[in-house]
């Protein structure tokens, strides 16, 4: 059981920052499909940190991985607020591309690397055995990831900042309505990438979370499985709330976390249902979830259409 509830909350941890990082996009008016793109890239920047700073202490390791993910997770996002804010490109188009081009350019890279330390190696992979030590603690069974506090803290500074601060609101008013925005003086440009850039952090934080979820290497042409996508999902049925977006994620983090446990209980094992429903098990959730929940969602009202002032 107390697997089964570590796996769940490392996994909500991935999918509420993904989610919480679509959030912000999309209350400013952006549609941020290039999530699952950005969880690669970030989660490259975190891994590099790892491969290439060993001998750093545990809170600077934690500290430089998470500053890793963040950087390279913001200036991929900003390849989409370029495209999509400044060039006023299809959001759909632009996201789908940048989730291609993520997976193929750390796969390029990483294999590029790993020849120039050693020819004869030509994989994507890079291992953090040790260094994934630096972010566990253990509670008897428990194992404590360190990202599940700063999913926390994440999701509290979330809240915060869009309900409680003038920037939050002005930002949400330029995803329902950028034209009364903009007439009231609030720049809805830098409102509008300052959604995506804010994505792009908490996306690249949810790409490092969950490479670092059960595994001590990752191979970077796997890309995130999905995790993209199935937090849009979470963010969708979430209602673009971070507390809803939170308890979806908890959702959708036990049956993901399902797949990685089942055979730990008797009566799912007596089933004798094959591993690779459980791994399906959270993406038919997904559609089922928001075929019945998705005529009652209300998202921001401006989202996906560029805003043109002479249009005003």
């Amino acid at each position: 059981m107390s697997l089964l509830i570590q796996y769940t909350l490392i996994f909500a941890s991935v999918l509420m920052l993904v989610a919480l990082g679509g959030c912000f996009a999309e209350h400013s008016g952006v549609i941020n499909l290039g999530l699952e793109g950005i969880m690669v890239i970030g989660a490259l920047g975190g891994a590099l940190v790892m491969r290439l700073f060993l001998d750093l202490s545990t809170p600077m390791m934690i500290l430089g991985v998470v500053l890793g993910a963040v950087i390279f997770g913001l200036l991929y996002s900003a390849l989409l607020g370029v495209a999509c804010i400044n060039f006023k490109a299809d959001q759909t188009i632009v996201g789908t591309a940048l989730n291609m081009l993520a997976t193929a350019a750390a796969t390029v890279f990483v294999k590029a690397m790993n020849a120039s330390i050693n020819p004869d190696d030509v994989s994507s992979t890079i291992q953090y055995v040790d260094q994934k030590k630096n972010f566990l603690l253990y509670f008897g069974d428990f194992e404590f990831n360190w990202f599940m506090l700063i999913a926390v803290i994440a999701l509290i500074v979330a809240y915060v900042v869009l309900y409680k601060t003038r920037f939050g609101l002005r930002l949400m008013a330029c995803g329902e309505h950028p034209s009364a925005a903009d007439s009231v003086g609030i720049n809805v440009i830098k409102m509008r990438w300052s959604g995506v850039l804010i994505s792009g952090i908490y996306g690249g934080l949810g790409g490092i979370c969950y490479i670092l979820a059960g595994v001590s290497e990752w191979k970077f042409e796997n890309g995130v499985a999905g995790f993209g996508f199935l937090a849009l999902a979470v963010m969708i049925f979430g209602q673009w709330k971070p507390i809803k977006i939170a308890l979806a994620a908890l959702l959708f983090g036990f049956f993901r976390a399902l797949s990685n446990v089942y055979f730990g209980f008797d009566f799912l094992v007596n089933l004798n249902i094959p591993g690779t429903v459980y791994n399906m098990l959270p993406y038919i959730i997904s559609l089922l979830v928001l075929a019945l929940t998705s005529r009652h969602s209300r998202a921001p009202k401006a989202e996906g259409i560029p805003y043109d002032k002479s249009k005003r």
